[in-house]
């Protein structure tokens, strides 16, 4: 069975797509990108550090509740991600196989906002956030797969690009929501609100190919579970660049992790939410300046790794640099450089994921799974920062997340079947 594609040629629902993208298709599905993230990262970058403040018992600290609140959350992503992908690479019904799941994944998200807000306790909140994590992992999972699903190889830098840049004015606008709006249940409101209306453009106005029922292999929970292995020994290329993307989302998790607290402890600046919300869009903006121009360079030169590696090695750069520079100037530049750094990353890295997916059929299942490499660093780096902080301060932190950064970018080198 076929169905028109976005630039009006015929399409098969496993066919490697060949025709380019339309500019509506990219910002319909961009926006929904950025909906979500906003409604990770309000949050993620406020308001949880503010709950965890608030709600932490006697004895215990704030940054042990939120790093015990995020990991449970990033542990329920885990599994999430790659379970709605697959999910989602069986569905056949008449709306596609990625649209349903990205309304409800939005719409279960904004419901688990909500509730997030309402927490009165520590194990309350832990579990809104779970749910967070739950439906939105859900709507994130077909929203990357729809990308190889639709767009032709040497168009997926440009796509990632501006993937990548809604993603960070999602964050921005996120942070910014929970900011402006003088409270925490308001914050949560209007994240809700946003990650909700957000998807709407897409799921409304995209048609996506259907998947033939008859093209979908028989349900067994042996061969399903088996399917969610990438055997490193059959796919290293597989292996490499869930590794890379691994260690480098990593140490950005560590370094945005406690800024709030590093702000307020470490630099003492007199207003630390002000401060996270404008180092939030200075990252942004200069992330904005790279993130598109970055991916369709890629494209052009049908190029991928030396983007990634000298990313990477300047993301350990600027990482380090709140390490030893420990000032709000010295914060402003680090910003900066792991934005334009970061940019080039974000657009780069998901072209090279989508070039190296095994199987057409099973695109939602290992991005599902290569986007673990983005969730786990959530489950590892509280554990981790907290050990970190407690033995040699933020120094030993941002020292640490710098070299774990700078692993990330070598290894880019062992991958082969991309250039």
């Amino acid at each position: 069975m076929a169905a028109r594609g976005a630039a009006g040629a015929e399409v098969t629902d496993l066919a490697e797509p060949v025709v380019r993208v339309r500019p509506a298709w990219t910002s319909a599905l961009c926006l929904a990108n950025g909906a979500i993230w906003a409604g990770w990262y309000g949050p993620l970058q406020i308001l949880l550090a503010l709950q965890a403040a608030e709600l932490a018992p006697a004895g215990t600290s704030k940054e042990t509740v939120l790093a015990w609140v995020t990991g449970a959350g990033a542990v329920v992503s885990l599994a999430a991600n790659p379970l709605f992908g697959a999910a989602s690479d069986r569905t056949t019904g008449r709306f596609g196989r990625r649209a349903p799941w990205i309304v409800a994944g939005a719409a279960g998200g904004a419901a688990s906002l909500l509730l997030t807000a309402a927490a009165g306790s520590v194990l309350s909140l832990a579990l809104g956030w779970c749910l967070v994590q739950l439906t939105l992992n859900a709507a994130f999972a077909a929203v990357t797969a729809a990308v190889p699903d639709r767009v032709p190889r040497l168009q997926r830098g440009s796509v990632g690009g501006w993937l990548g840049a809604t993603q960070l004015l999602g964050v921005v606008l996120g942070t910014a929501l929970a900011t402006a709006l003088g409270g925490i249940g308001p914050g949560y409101a209007a994240c809700a609100l946003f990650t909700l209306l957000g998807v709407l453009p897409y799921v409304l106005l995209q048609r996506e190919p259907r998947f033939v029922p008859e093209r979908r292999a028989a349900f067994a929970w042996g061969p399903f579970l088996r399917g969610f292995w990438i055997s490193p020994r059959r796919h290293p290329d597989v292996a490499w660049a869930w590794l890379t993307r691994f260690l480098i989302n990593l140490g950005n998790t560590l370094v945005l992790l406690y800024l709030l607290y590093y702000l307020r402890d470490r630099l003492r600046h007199p207003e630390p939410e002000e401060g996270v919300l404008l180092l939030t869009a200075v990252n942004g903006a200069t992330m904005l300046a790279t993130v598109v121009a970055g991916g369709a360079w890629s494209d052009r030169i049908g190029r991928r790794k030396p983007f990634v590696v000298w990313s990477g090695l300047l993301m350990a750069a600027a990482t380090a640099l709140l390490a030893v520079w420990q000032t709000w100037p010295g914060a402003i530049v680090a910003a900066v450089l792991l934005g334009l750094a970061f940019g080039v990353f974000t657009s780069v890295d998901f072209a090279l994921m989508t070039d190296v997916l095994p199987r057409a059929a099973d695109r939602g299942k290992d991005l599902g799974v290569i986007n673990v490499a983005n969730s786990l660093p959530q489950v590892a780096a509280p554990a981790l920062a907290a050990t970190l902080v407690a033995l040699g301060g933020y120094r030993v932190l941002y020292l640490a997340a710098a070299a774990i950064g700078l692993a990330g970018a070598v290894l880019v080198g062992r991958i082969r079947g991309v250039d």
